[in-house]
């Protein structure tokens, strides 16, 4: 099922049994799905007007690539004060994907580089294919990631590894990719957008509440002092736990109704 979308540029989809999955595809494909503002302001509105009923989501590109950055073709001179309100907006739009309604998954192939990267690493999964490539090549243009990047992307690879990556310019294969922790998962090519619908399937059967702490208690809790991590963490625990649905599947799988947790 296709839905209106805020842009030309996007393309909205809903799978599963009960359309629960929110399907949301870059359609600049000419453009390598390189970002410009008008592709930014979509999908920020786009995950606020989400419906209901959708309980996780898939990002991916069309063609032959995930997302090539920054459409520097669009790139307007601005003096400090516009750009810090530019990228001001930029962070605005990628928090509603990171700390949005429901868990976003990224389907990734060819490139995924400058502003692709830092659109990839405000998904809470990331599944790869073979041909997948990450860059950000912002250090030889003269200019600095304004999309949240120097915040989320050495929360996966680590501060050494982007400043390597900025200074002098280094391309990660995919299988490098995903040892250096850009991506969970890597299949063979052509298959990312199958596996991360899978996984999102998968997803949107979690208790919305466990799904929601995940998203937004589980990273602030990460960057707290301990005391204060296990304060949050009990309080959350206490509220997921005391969630109906929570009571049902406890007692579902007491009552040896549920599945137990095996190797694949």
């Amino acid at each position: 099922m296709t839905s209106k979308t805020p842009s030309k540029d996007i393309q909205l989809e809903f799978r599963g049994a009960d359309q629960e999955v929110a399907v949301v595809r870059l359609n600049r494909a000419a453009k390598r799905n390189a970002l410009n503002d008008g592709l930014i302001l979509a999908l920020r509105d786009l995950f606020e007007n989400l419906p209901a009923t959708v309980r996780a989501a898939v990002i991916h590109g069309d063609g032959g690539h995930f997302c090539a950055g920054l459409d520097l073709s669009e790139l307007q001179e601005r003096d400090a004060g516009q750009g810090l309100h530019h990228s001001r907006m930029w962070h605005a739009a990628l928090e509603r994907v990171q700390f949005g309604p429901v868990p976003v998954i990224a389907a990734l192939h060819g490139a995924v580089v400058g502003g692709g990267l830092e659109l990839a690493s405000a998904c809470h999964i990331r599944v790869a294919d073979e041909s997948t490539f990450y860059a950000l090549p912002e250090g030889s243009r003269g200019i600095f990631v304004g999309g949240g990047g120097s915040v989320r992307i050495p929360k996966l690879i680590g501060v050494a590894r982007m400043t390597d990556m900025m200074l002098t310019g280094r391309v990660y294969n995919a299988p490098d990719g995903e040892r250096a922790g850009f991506a969970q998962y890597l299949v063979p090519e052509g298959q990312a957008f199958d596996k991360a619908l899978e996984l999102a399937l998968r997803v949107a059967q979690n208790a919305p509440l466990t799904n929601y702490a995940l998203m937004h208690a589980l990273p602030r809790i990460a960057e707290q002092p301990a005391d204060q991590g296990y304060l949050t963490e009990s309080l959350m625990a206490a509220i997921a736990q005391s969630a109906p649905e929570a009571k049902q599947r406890v007692r579902a799988f007491l009552d040896g109704k549920a599945n137990k947790v095996k190797t694949v």
